[in-house]
């Protein structure tokens, strides 16, 4: 498990492209035959990634990094599948995961593992995990019973529908809140215009970025904006008091999970266009 700290915005502010990229980019979330886990101090969430491509993979908590038994004792997890057919077995309980299907897993579950229908054509299992403080019931969320939003527009280029997964009026959590964002065709926008929402973090995973194509994610204090460029099946953690905006060199989708002070979606702080610097 990596580890990752959380930084002053004024440090932010001087650091360079590698710096930039070291701290907040997560480029290596997944490897074959692997689970791959990022543990960020800030709101203390677990990014991750399970690829199983020999059998099924188990996600073991480790004593000294999380102070737990198992790695849900005192923590909820978010999985959505972005790769072929697979599933994911919760304490004896298992659940088909196709492609873009969601799973909540809540705190107290002992065993989760994953597995792939075909290894040939592996499952790609993005992890989200956050501490909870209440248990909930374990929920498959498959796409068709998400609850879909519909912004932007084609004159803006950021047409897009958020399929919200776990959240308050569909599959419970503790704190964790998390979706799916598919732009339409031909747009390459996300979250313009960009806002921060100080009371919670967010993490971006970026997929579907075909061929040569790049994401630029835009991120810091809006009078002190700065860029990743983000390729595909990476993710950005971000701060709080960071903007959290991208615009693509194709069309491509993202995952969104967050955690914080309240899990209430439409609590942020729109930044105006003409105050972006």
């Amino acid at each position: 498990m990596e580890i990752r700290y959380p930084f002053h915005p004024e440090h932010v502010r001087t650091f360079t492209t590698d710096q930039l990229r070291s701290e907040f980019l997560i480029d290596n979330l997944f490897s074959e035959g692997a689970i791959n886990l990022v543990y960020s101090h800030i709101d203390r969430v677990i990014t991750g990634g399970a690829c199983p491509t020999n059998g099924a993979l188990t996600l073991a908590g480790d004593p000294k990094e999380l102070g737990a038994a198992y790695f849900l004792e005192r923590r909820e997890l978010g999985v959505v599948n972005v790769g072929g057919p697979g599933s994911v077995t919760v304490d004896g309980q298992r659940y088909t995961m196709q492609r873009l299907d969601g799973l909540y897993v809540g705190k107290g579950s002992q065993e989760v593992s994953f597995a792939s229908d075909d290894d040939a054509q592996p499952a790609y299992f993005y992890l989200s995990s956050m501490p909870a403080h209440a248990s909930y019931p374990t929920t498959h969320i498959p796409i068709s019973d998400a609850t879909p939003q519909h912004l932007g527009d084609i004159s803006h280029s950021n047409e897009r529908t958020i399929y919200k997964y776990i959240h308050p009026d569909g599959a419970k959590s503790c704190q964790l809140v998390m979706g799916v964002t598919l732009l339409e065709p031909n747009n390459m926008w996300n979250t313009m215009p960009a806002h921060t929402h100080v009371r919670r973090m967010e993490v971006y995973f970026y997929f579907d970025i075909t061929d040569n194509n790049v994401v630029f994610h835009l991120m810091g204090e809006p009078s002190e904006t700065r860029h990743l460029v983000v390729r595909n099946r990476q993710a950005v953690i971000s701060p709080s008091w960071s903007i959290h905006a991208g615009v693509g060199t194709g069309n491509y989708a993202f995952i969104w999970a967050m955690a914080g002070e309240n899990q209430t979606f439409s609590d942020m702080d729109p930044v105006a266009m003409d105050s972006l610097l």
